[in-house]
């Protein structure tokens, strides 16, 4: 009796251990996970995001991008309405989903002094935030179209 007790025993926890294992067929739970447009371009972060990204702020000289850590350098760019002042820009694109809070702009400004040399000025606090709006609506545009490319 005992041994048909430990032998009960021993098939239930084998079926446990078994069922819970998910390498095998039919066994177990399978997690799929949707593909999304980030997994077929390979990169990242949002897609959305980051394509937005790169229309919105294609007047600027870019600098480097790098699509899997999701920061996006401009370069000094010159408004020739404005030849005394020059922007430059940081995107870091924070998260896979499209979100308002996966995204960062930040925009370093700078002034020529009267002897010709270049100088930090203060960027206007709305400056950022409405690039990050431009760029947020740019991708949401991209998403409602469907193409993140």
């Amino acid at each position: 009796m005992a041994l048909v007790r430990g032998a009960a025993i021993a098939l239930v926890a084998t079926g446990l251990l078994v069922s819970g294992c998910s390498s095998l067929p039919l066994i177990g739970k399978k997690e799929t996970k949707a593909v999304t447009v980030e997994d077929r371009l390979g990169i990242g972060v949002n897609a959305f995001l980051w394509r937005a990204t790169l229309d919105t702020l294609s007047f600027m000289p870019l600098a480097s991008a790098d699509p899997w850590g999701g920061v996006v350098n401009y370069d000094w760019y010159i408004n020739p309405q404005a030849p005394n002042e020059r922007f430059k820009a940081t995107v870091f694109i924070l998260d896979r989903r499209l979100r308002a809070d996966a995204l960062n702009v930040a925009v370093t400004k700078e002034v020529q002094d009267g002897s010709g040399q270049w100088v930090t000025a203060p960027v206007a606090a709305q400056t950022e935030t409405d690039l990050e709006n431009a760029i947020l609506t740019k991708a949401r545009q991209l998403n409602l179209a469907g193409t993140g490319r």
